[in-house]
């Protein structure tokens, strides 16, 4: 591979790094990156969870150094979101992708006309809510979430961020931090998966991680510092884009 596209590897990486660590959607920049240097889609998919692994180790320590992210209820969310993983994996043979594609599509719609019209739920945390103890209904979300997560994996960040957002009553930056805290519990176990199944290259997998780790780093202080005002802003552009990929451009 010539040198330029190592560069273009880790700016592409950087990109989706920088939008998963403030919304969402990242790697519907990076998959196509990786399928264009010539992966077979299942590699490339296998390939990206390096980045997406050491991207929100990153984003991770970023938040926790901020402050800003609650371990308690990372953990017990993230388990339940592994329970979910796990059985999205099991059953993903089985259900229709075309027609879920379509209906998570309506749902992101949905949540983009929350975020434009209902501002103040997305960037204020609801008080008395914040740091409450989790319902039987939290876990019911999020056991959900996970199981979304383990079938198709597109947009996940995004009903992530939903649950803990509209249920749990966080900011968009407490909410951002619980979330790459999550999804980083859960990867290492899709990634184990793609490896067995030789579906990783390795050396295309560090190189995006270079660009995603630095674009996390940089995402995880511009949230912080930039606060819910601006990450709401990225997350109407990230939801925007990934509902009408989902609308007009699915295989």
């Amino acid at each position: 591979m010539e040198w330029y596209l190592y560069i273009a590897v880790i700016a592409v990486g950087f990109t989706a790094g920088f939008i998963n660590t403030l919304a969402g959607g990242g790697s519907a920049i990076s998959l196509p990156m990786l399928i264009f240097l010539g992966l077979p889609a299942n590699v490339a998919n296998g390939t990206n969870r390096i980045a997406i692994i050491l991207q929100n180790i990153i984003a991770t320590t970023g938040f926790k150094k901020a402050g800003v992210l609650d371990f308690k209820i990372g953990y017990k969310l993230g388990i339940v979101s592994i329970l979910g993983a796990v059985l999205g994996a099991l059953i993903a043979v089985k259900l229709n992708e075309a027609l879920i594609r379509a209906i998570i599509g309506v749902v992101l719609l949905f949540m983009l006309v929350l975020i434009i019209f209902k501002p103040d739920i997305w960037i204020k945390a609801q008080a008395g809510k914040t740091g409450s103890k989790l319902s039987w209904l939290s876990f019911v979300i999020f056991f959900i979430i996970g199981a979304y997560g383990g079938f198709i994996q597109v947009g996940v960040g995004f009903f992530l961020l939903g649950g803990l957002v509209l249920h749990e009553k966080l900011d968009l930056v407490k909410a951002n931090a619980i979330k790459v805290f999550i999804i980083l519990l859960y990867t290492p176990l899709a990634l184990v998966v793609f490896i067995l199944q030789k579906q990783v290259d390795y050396k295309l997998g560090l190189v995006l991680a270079i660009g995603n780790m630095l674009g996390a780093w940089t995402g995880s202080k511009v949230a912080v510092s930039w606060g819910p005002k601006f990450v709401r802003w990225v997350l109407i552009v990230s939801l925007l884009g990934s509902a009408i990929k989902l609308f007009w451009f699915s295989d």
